[in-house]
């Protein structure tokens, strides 16, 4: 396994933990990719809205890493909420718009 995905692995069981904890069982999450690659490593649904997150075990995330958050703005029946990138950065800043650069140590 390489270690960005050991390092997508952590972030993901450490989401899932946080649910667990609050004793959901069944959390809402999911992963997207479509036929031309495009993937979002996490989307979180709440109250009909879906935050995307990707995850990168590098510390300087770029606008391209959430490309693919313009994926789910183009399906009508969907609502996007802010996203981020998970990654090594020390700060929590902003990305793009509502999307934000997230440190790991925030989960």
């Amino acid at each position: 396994m390489s270690l960005g995905a050991f390092f997508e692995n952590f972030v993901i069981a450490e989401i899932l933990k946080s649910y667990y904890n609050k004793g959901i069982l069944e959390p809402p999450l999911y992963f997207y990719r479509d036929k031309n690659m495009n993937e979002i490593d996490l989307l979180i649904e709440d109250n009909g809205m879906l935050y995307p997150l990707k995850i990168k075990k590098h510390a300087d995330p770029q606008k391209k890493d959430i490309a693919a958050f313009a994926r789910i703005d183009n399906i009508p029946s969907v609502k996007r909420g802010p996203g981020g990138v998970i990654c090594m950065y020390d700060n929590l800043v902003t990305l793009k718009d509502n999307d934000r650069v997230i440190p790991v140590n925030y989960l």
